[in-house]
């Protein structure tokens, strides 16, 4: 345990700099006594660790010691291999970096872990491409060259101007402040600001895009988990919402829990539970109950069970003979 806490703190060192004892404390969940005596134990061992004394204080690292780190145990290798798996490093442009990287964990275990590690790691399977049902997890294609020039001016702290080609618009070129990138499900999002104001644009939908030389105008950390949640649940109540009335057969009833924006239930008197349903819009309301079939009636609104009409009944005519 000593041996980890002790890695652990040269990591907190190389990665955020400066540190006091109270912060290391914090970080490695000890006392601030425990601290001290690891320290003690690092510049015995050679690792060139100094104290600043003084107000704003602390631990410090040589500049510029580096040290090879690749004492994995088997659970610490096998959680980056399954993280390996995930399909978010594509979404990003990634990919060929992070199976490189893969082979280098791999590389780093000792022989007896090595055979171990990559044999449990294939008996372990994360977002698939197909559920059980084999529909496909839809999963975003986006261009390296697109994808890598997002990304640059995300993390180096540049504007951005992205073609963009907007659902039923006509492509445009505009100029954004990079926040951050988020991967859900395999669709990757870039999270900006245009003119001050949020917007979240979805990189498969990028035509084109340029890293340009001026400063981002953002603040300079984020909480990109709130970031997300709070355009999330603008997205989720916004728009021309429709609220649709329907009984539901209790085997699909999971299905409609998983699109629709809210969802409440009572008890109906023929066996179905009765569901009070929001869609984000219309065209999203006919697709979700249309999917369905025999499984579900909508009660209400009327021009929903019109619409679900016309279109079985424009089925039964194509295929009358």
């Amino acid at each position: 345990m000593r041996a980890d806490r002790l890695v652990s703190l040269v990591l907190l060192l190389r990665r955020r700099g400066r540190l006091s004892a109270a912060t290391l404390a914090r970080e490695l969940e000890v006392s601030t006594r425990t601290v001290l005596r690891d320290i003690e134990a690092l510049s015995a061992a050679g690792v060139p660790v100094y104290a600043e004394r003084g107000r704003h204080g602390g631990f410090e690292l040589l500049p510029g010691f580096h040290t090879e780190l690749t004492g994995l145990n088997h659970d610490e290798a096998l959680a980056l291999l399954i993280a390996g798996a995930r399909p978010g490093a594509q979404a990003f442009g990634l990919g060929p970096a992070l199976a490189s990287a893969m082979l280098k964990v791999v590389d780093a275990l000792p022989e007896s872990q090595r055979a171990a590690a990559t044999g449990v790691a294939e008996r372990l399977l994360v977002d698939p491409e197909t559920d059980l049902l084999a529909r496909r997890v839809p999963a975003d294609d986006v261009p390296a060259e697109i994808a890598a020039e997002i990304r640059r001016a995300v993390l180096t702290g540049h504007r951005l101007r992205l073609h963009y080609a907007a659902a039923d618009s006509t492509p445009e070129w505009r100029t954004v402040d990079p926040i951050g990138l988020v991967t859900v499900r395999g669709q990757g999002y870039l999270l900006a600001t245009r003119s001050g104001a949020d917007r979240t644009y979805r990189l498969s939908r990028v035509l084109a895009a340029e890293s340009l030389p001026e400063p981002a105008r953002r603040a300079e950390h984020v909480d990109l988990e709130r970031a997300w949640q709070e355009r999330t649940t603008r997205f989720r109540t916004g728009g021309d919402q429709v609220t649709v009335q329907a009984r539901v057969d209790p085997a699909r009833r999971a299905d409609l829990l998983a699109t629709a924006l809210t969802v409440t239930e009572s008890a109906d008197g023929e066996g179905w539970p009765r569901l009070s349903m929001t869609f984000q819009d219309a065209r999203h309301a006919e697709w979700a109950l249309w999917q369905l079939g025999v499984a579900a009636e909508v009660l209400t609104p009327q021009w929903l069970r019109a619409v679900l009409r016309d279109r079985a009944a424009a089925i039964a005519a194509r295929y009358a003979d």
